[in-house]
């Protein structure tokens, strides 16, 4: 039987995440998951994709906003902005979407971090932002994930991806938020709808991997080359839209997840081709 193994929020987009039990299933995705980002200057978001210190810093949500830590530089406690904080136009690739800065206090921690200027920056709006491809329907949203509110992975193909690299990579790499257990490898390519617990989802299509994939979860290091990205070409693992590895999703039924829930299959589909 496959059931729901990982769950799994990243508070702000590209620190590290969270490891939970259950959690709460929203239109734009789990709740608290990528509801902030830390962007440069103009309001453009800033991942590990340019500056992959940004993988040593971990986040503790707390009932009023954030504490960010750091292994050399401490902690910054952050409050959530309220109605008064200034809002500018925050950009995530090519969507532009309204955010609420972060407090002030913050900017000198980040930029001793990441050496150069960074603000923290609060999506308080999902609404705001559609997804935008044409995988979406009227009416769908996102946070602040690069384009799908979900990302599902499954247990086997990752064993069946470490089977052919001389050093095994661990999930944490790829980001995932629902991680499924008792499935066959790659068998994810051929699903279009799931249900886990009382909760379904649509998957969209192949989420195409970046760099962000051959980096130590913890460090930012590159410790193999581009590994895993060649193993997952030479596996047949790839379109012209990209390298793959995990399936985008979308929810359709809302409710908690939990670890344990039971997995169903409801929709397949043709995999890659």
């Amino acid at each position: 039987m496959m059931q729901l193994a990982g769950l799994f929020t990243y508070p702000v987009k590209s620190l590290r995440g969270h490891a939970v039990d259950e959690a709460t299933l929203e239109p734009c995705g789990l709740t608290g998951d990528r509801r902030w980002m830390l962007v440069d200057p103009d309001g453009r978001f800033i991942t590990r994709r340019q500056v992959p210190a940004m993988a040593a810093m971990s986040v503790e949500t707390t009932v009023d906003g954030l504490i960010l830590r750091h292994p050399d530089h401490g902690d910054c406690r952050v409050t959530t902005p309220d109605a008064t904080a200034p809002v500018i136009d925050g950009r995530v690739w090519k969507d532009e979407l309204p955010v609420r800065l972060g407090n002030p206090q913050a900017d000198g921690f980040l930029a001793a971090i990441l050496d150069r200027p960074a603000r923290l920056a609060w999506q308080h709006d999902p609404r705001r932002r559609p997804i935008a491809t044409a995988h979406a329907r009227p009416g769908e949203h996102v946070s602040l994930a690069d384009g799908f509110p979900l990302l599902v992975t499954t247990e086997a193909s990752l064993a069946a991806l470490n089977d052919r690299l001389a050093v095994a990579v661990p999930m944490a790499r790829f980001r995932p938020n629902l991680v499924i257990a008792g499935a066959t490898p790659w068998a994810e390519d051929r699903w279009r709808r799931i249900r886990i617990g009382d909760v379904e989802l649509r998957l969209a299509l192949p989420c195409a991997r970046c760099i962000v994939v051959t980096q130590q979860p913890d460090t930012g290091e590159r410790l193999e080359g581009n590994e895993p990205l060649p193993t997952l070409r030479a596996m047949g693992h790839a379109t012209t839209a990209g390298i793959m590895f995990g399936q985008n999703a979308v929810p359709e039924r809302l409710g908690k997840v939990r670890i344990g829930d039971p997995v169903e299959i409801i929709e397949t589909g043709e995999g890659l081709g």
